[in-house]
């Protein structure tokens, strides 16, 4: 949070500041949150705050907001099925022919007020 304050600290200092910002973590764009309260800055009239992991602080923050949700159980299955495949022997006990295997799995967007303008 305090490297999402210091990016707030310099969002702020921006003479064109963006409308949005997107943030690589939850816990980033609540700290940028945080610079912005205490700024006297609206959120999201004035920036809008997008974050990404979907924490459980995301929704009880002062201004409930936005981010992007990994399907992480799901996530956890597929790691723990495939490591087990890897470790897998193969015909007559041998290590298994290794095969890579890409998976992609489509994330969220959950929308609270931090992305809602009223305007």
């Amino acid at each position: 949070m305090a490297a999402g304050r210091d990016a707030g600290a310099r969002l702020l200092g921006l003479a064109d500041r963006p409308t949005a910002v997107f943030c690589a973590n939850d816990l980033l764009a609540l700290g940028v949150l945080q610079a912005m309260y205490a700024a006297g800055v609206n959120v999201p009239d004035d920036l809008a705050i997008v974050g990404y992991d979907d924490i459980e602080f995301a929704a009880a923050a002062a201004v409930p907001l936005t981010s992007v949700r990994q399907p992480a159980v799901t996530m956890g299955a597929l790691a723990a099925d495939m490591l087990l495949e890897e470790t897998e022997e193969g015909p007559g006990g041998g290590a298994r022919a290794h095969e890579h295997r890409r998976v992609v799995l489509q994330p969220e967007l959950v929308v609270r007020r931090s992305s809602l303008s009223s305007r």
